[in-house]
């Protein structure tokens, strides 16, 4: 692995401060953390450093770091990667030292762990070995044999653990999700809560490493082990190799279940569903004869629609649930949509899934994550179902929805605002244009200011008095306003209707 290698991996979003390219060609030999100010004794040629700068002080700024850039020099080193958490930049003396001697210098943004660099290293060298003849595997030949006629035979995650930890002593370790879910665990390890799953993956204690497959920020699969020390490197880097070829073959089996998903929902999303089509798509999804069923539908904001990664986040949700069956696919409304076997009553699965709201949006902290839950239905209702949960998606995503109802029910959802959301967008701009229409050509910003009277009209209760106040007019002026509103709109505010009709018309913008 050579240092440019390191510079390309995304997940590490490390910066090139300087260096050129042949200093990058450099092989990587090993990685050193250090904060001593000279830190030579305990350098081996080829490592790269990784300083969180805490020896460096403004004061004897430049003496101190010319001594220790000089020792990572004269030591082989072939680069200093600089943590910026500790002074929240790369000092300038540091950059002059480095090009003085000719070390490459690179910023490790604060989010970024030292252990994540130090394992990306580690795993792109045990990955090169591993590439090898078979005499360079760490894995004992009959564990290695024995794990691939398991591999072979479709054995569980779990019983790929306890056969490859088995001839260690079995340790403690555990399968986690991106988002704190158990997949497996060896067999007498201590089960972990999802909440404390997650924090162990992004604490500094134990020994974690990826699995290398086609993962997402939500459902990728991490090896966690609580001690560290207790498997040899090379042997974990294996058993993770292992793993990742299990989990490629979950994917493929996944996707190969796709095209069954993608029927169901074709079929459900008919308006007059034929019982016989829906049994069969039931059926081809493992979800057959069952007393009764919920659509979710869900989606990532601010991107508004699903995708892949949307539906991986609802399949990881679900994943959640204890013992519940379930098949996801992308809608034809750009949502994660989800038909499950109902184990629990929807209150119990929305109140489940508010549990872990946090927990899919720990995975990708920028996004918002709104769920909608259908009422329990036959087979029959599939269709009902399926604009329920569109429709609870819909009040869910509304600014009036409070941050509770991200993940929602019909019965969840309260106000005007939230029963506008499930009209289609089309049907909101007519009812808007033929409501508020006359008011928008009243002429040049004589429209505008109507429009805000109105609305802080509406929003006080019709009281004269306090719109004056709001807009800092005189009463009369609010009297006026509100005239040529009705004038023009042919609505009159002292009726409730048209002071319902007028408010709908403001919400639907």
């Amino acid at each position: 692995m050579h240092v440019d290698h390191l510079l390309r991996l995304d997940r590490l979003d490390l910066f090139l401060v300087w260096g050129d390219e042949a200093l990058l060609g450099q092989e990587i030999a090993g990685v050193t953390a250090t904060d001593l100010e000279d830190p030579a004794r305990f350098l081996q040629p080829g490592e790269v450093v990784l300083s969180g700068l805490v020896w460096w002080s403004r004061d004897g700024a430049a003496a101190k770091t010319d001594r220790f850039v000089s020792a990572l020099r004269e030591a082989g080193a072939v680069a200093l990667l600089a943590g910026e958490e500790t002074h929240g930049h790369v000092p300038g003396e540091l950059v002059d030292a480095c090009r003085r001697h000719r070390v490459p210098l690179v910023a490790v943004p604060p989010h970024t762990s030292f252990r994540a660099i130090t394992e990306a290293v580690y795993l792109r060298q045990w990955g090169e070995l591993n590439r090898h003849p078979a005499s360079h595997h760490a894995l004992p030949e009959n564990v290695r044999l024995d794990l691939d006629r398991a591999l072979d035979r479709s054995a569980t995650a779990g019983e790929l653990l306890d056969r490859a930890f088995a001839h260690l002593g079995a340790p403690a370790c555990h399968l986690l999700t991106a988002s704190g879910r158990t997949v497996a665990r060896t067999g007498d390890t201590t089960g972990l809560r999802a909440r404390e799953a997650r924090e162990a993956l992004s604490g500094t204690r134990g020994t974690t490493l990826r699995i290398e497959a086609e993962g997402t920020d939500f459902d990728t699969w991490h090896l966690h082990l609580p001690e560290e020390g207790q498997v040899p490197p090379r042997v974990l880097q294996e058993i993770a190799e292992l793993l990742g070829r299990h989990r490629r073959r979950e994917d493929r089996h996944r996707a190969e279940r796709g095209p069954a998903t993608t029927r169901l929902m074709e079929v459900i999303s008919t308006p007059r569903v034929d019982p016989g089509r829906v049994q069969r798509a039931l059926a081809s999804c493992g979800l057959a004869d069952q007393p009764s069923y919920t659509v979710v539908a869900a989606a990532l904001e601010p991107d508004g629609n699903a995708g892949a990664d949307g539906v991986a986040a609802l399949a990881e949700a679900l994943g959640h649930l204890p013992s519940t069956t379930f098949t996801v696919a992308l809608g034809d409304d750009d949502a994660a949509t989800a038909v499950l076997a109902n184990g629990d009553t929807t209150h119990d699965t929305a109140e489940r899934l508010r549990e872990i709201t946090h927990l899919i949006q720990s995975c990708r902290p920028e996004s918002t994550w709104h769920v909608g839950l259908s009422e329990p239905v036959d087979a029959s209702a599939l269709n009902t179902a399926l604009t329920q949960a569109r429709y609870a998606l819909a009040g869910a995503r509304t600014a009036a929805a409070p941050s509770s109802s991200r993940v929602a029910r019909l019965r969840d959802l309260g106000g005007l605002a939230t029963l506008l959301a499930g009209v289609p967008a089309s049907v909101r701009a007519i009812y808007r244009e033929t409501v508020l229409g006359p008011l928008t050509r009243a002429g040049r910003g004589s429209g505008a200011m109507l429009l805000e009277t109105l609305e802080v009209f509406l929003a006080h209760d019709c009281s004269w008095t306090r719109t004056a106040e709001a807009l800092h007019v005189h009463i009369n002026t609010v009297h006026y306003r509100v005239e040529r509103i009705e004038t023009l709109t042919g609505r009159d505010l002292s009726r409730l209707d048209d002071r319902v009709d007028l408010r709908a018309a403001l919400l639907s913008r």
